[in-house]
């Protein structure tokens, strides 16, 4: 049996627990909340350290009262008094021990020695994302493989386009890959909805709909109207009203970064000196032929975002292309912004903070419902301080980490991007350092709002590499962690593919009966996720981790979730005042006694138990 270490330490997150507001103004004073386990040890003083405009200060903290009758017993409260000064205000706690020792608790954990500004809590003052967005399960579509309509056969084929049959494999290397044509289109999922109100699921993101020379579109030669292969633009209005009829929301891809080298914008201006559209790309001679495109893909020009009159037309303002596809009758309920990383940036020119500022105060102006993720490949907390993207379609804080910890060994030709010999093989206790690695650079409205992908469009599929029994722990990690939880179509039936395209698979509607099991345990998680606040709203306390499990408390003052996800035997006991009994199990077999977890290989188990109220 071990002993879960982490239980005893101090601990704060920005959830309604230890922050008294989510959203405060500049000028407003905000109470934070420091817990202390009597296991750490007894504590003589707490300050909080801030640091407005970049010079130091400290505030002091006070021990609060008694703790509530239904609290955990053995724990200390203390509450500092934070002044926000700058829209992105940064603190951390400096603690005091009575044997003289001193400690610095930030959002990248508890250390002896002083930590990074980087890695302070944040409260932050710009606009929130929208109430929904928190609550939200994303379910991806890549429209051309999910479901095709009886009207798709009466459409005329684009010379581009290779038709496949609907159980042809995806061809994933070679020119044929973007050309391969199943023939998907929005009508199609709407015939299907019924499917995505099985699993559960609120939020249906589609991958490009407007019309482009590839099966992904995402070489956009138009970003005025739906492509009709897709079924136009009434087709996406009939879809959003149907999706919305059954409480699931939609959301739309946007390539902010390139459009296609078929575009009307850099069809105006190849070769063509003087012209109005000549400022939206980066011409690299006089002549306007050569151009700066996404890594050297020809098919992919780069959008110039120096130039006032592309924001004007893609992003600010009420008629912006931005603007245009949310309002009625299509009302689409967010973007997901394509190559977020890299938009603005060429050179010496970094106008991402720019671009991702317009397009959400666009979005405001439109409907302020609405909700903005980006793609981030690697690191995205730099550009994640609240000021535009809510949130982001990132890797390194959760996928990676889990894929490494959960797959096979063995060689591997694709692992997102990195050239990597062989599968990496992470200890759970890894997956903990990666995860806090990447997100303590982040607020915590952000990081509730970043997507848990266990694969998406752009990756392998993980079943494909999954050791046995590990889909219900990775999925269940990703129904429970802080953020939104994504199920990529084919996730649910066990589909596999070797990279990105080769995932790209199309749904095998006649034979949904041979994965009933697996749709099932999807809808079992998703039902966990939905019938449980705390697993959105909810503070993230670990309490152990070790080579083969992850323990964790998601908590609210309503109710409390801990989860348990094993990848072999686990014998742990916490801290006496980790946890709070009553507990009742929700989902899983591992069993919980006091505060001793034990099961059997790989487990995902998950207890409710009772709220926490701190003292006033």
């Amino acid at each position: 049996m071990t002993l879960g270490r982490l239980a005893a330490e101090p601990h704060h997150d920005g959830s309604a627990l230890y922050v008294s507001t989510a959203h405060p103004e500049l000028g407003q004073s905000v109470q934070v909340r420091l817990r202390i386990p009597v296991e750490y040890g007894a504590v003589s003083a707490v300050r909080t350290r801030s640091n407005p405009d970049h010079e130091p200060r400290f505030a002091e903290a006070r021990r609060l009262g008694p703790a509530a009758a239904d609290s955990p017993t053995g724990v200390e409260w203390w509450q500092a008094e934070v002044l926000v000064q700058n829209p992105v205000h940064g603190y951390r706690f400096l603690i005091e021990r009575a044997d003289g020792r001193v400690d610095w608790l930030s959002n990248g954990g508890l250390s002896d020695i002083e930590t990074r500004d980087d890695d302070d809590f944040r409260l932050i003052t710009y606009p929130p994302a929208p109430a929904w967005g928190a609550e939200a399960v994303m379910y991806q579509v890549f429209p051309d493989r999910f479901a095709r309509s009886a009207a798709a056969d009466a459409r005329p084929l684009p010379e581009w386009a290779e038709p496949a049959e609907w159980d042809d494999e995806p061809i994933f290397r070679g020119p044929s890959t973007p050309r391969q044509f199943y023939g998907g289109d929005l009508d199609g999922i709407v015939e299907h909805l019924d499917h995505l109100e099985r699993l559960g699921v609120t939020l249906l993101y589609l991958t490009p709909v407007f019309p482009g020379r590839s099966n992904h579109r995402y070489d956009a030669h138009t970003f005025d109207e739906v492509d009709p292969l897709l079924g136009g633009d009434a087709a996406l209005a009939r879809l959003t009203a149907a999706a919305h009829e059954r409480g699931i929301r939609v959301m739309g891809d946007l390539t902010s970064n390139h459009s296609g080298d078929a575009h009307e914008w850099f069809r105006a201006s190849h070769g063509q000196p003087g012209t109005p559209e000549s400022d939206f790309y980066y011409w690299l001679d006089d002549e306007q032929r050569d151009y700066e495109s996404w890594l050297g893909v020809a098919s992919l020009p780069k959008l110039n975002w120096n130039s006032p009159e592309l924001r004007r037309r893609f992003i600010e303002g009420p008629e912006s292309v931005v603007a245009r596809w949310l309002r009625p009758p299509y009302a689409l309920d967010g973007w997901r912004i394509d190559v977020a990383n890299m938009t603005g940036r060429f050179g010496e020119d970094d106008l991402n903070e720019a671009v991702r500022r317009t397009i959400r105060q666009t979005m405001i102006d439109v409907n302020p419902d609405t909700l903005l993720l980006a793609e981030y490949t690697n690191d995205a907390a730099k550009d994640l301080s609240g000021d535009g993207w809510h949130g982001a379609m990132t890797y390194a804080s959760f996928t990676r980490p889990v894929w490494a910890w959960l797959s096979e060994p063995g060689p591997v030709d694709w692992f997102f991007g990195i050239p990597y010999p062989a599968m990496p093989q992470y200890t759970a206790e890894q997956v903990y350092h990666a995860h806090r690695r990447f997100t303590a650079a982040m607020p915590w409205r952000t990081r509730i709002h970043t997507m848990n992908a266990l694969d998406t469009h752009d990756t392998a599929r993980f079943a494909g590499r999954a050791r046995p029994g590990t889909v219900p722990v990775a999925a269940g990690l990703s129904m429970t962690l802080p953020g939104i939880p994504v199920i990529f179509a084919g996730d649910e039936l066990g589909a596999t593919g070797e990279n990105g395209e080769h995932s790209r698979t199309t749904m095998p509607w006649h034979r949904l009966d041979e994965h009933a099991e697996r749709i099932e345990l999807y809808a079992q998680l998703v039902r966990l996720r939905r019938e449980h606040p705390a697993l959105s709203h909810g503070g993230l306390r670990w309490l152990h981790v070790d080579a083969e499990s992850l323990v964790f408390v998601r908590e609210s003052q309503q109710e409390s979730v801990l989860v348990l996800a094993a990848r072999g035997d686990v014998d742990v006991r916490l801290a006496e005042s980790a946890i709070s009994g009553p507990a009742q199990r929700l989902l899983g077999s591992a069993t919980l006694e006091g505060a001793r977890i034990r099961s059997t290989g790989t487990a995902f188990t998950a207890w409710s138990l009772p709220g926490v109220a701190p003292p006033v």
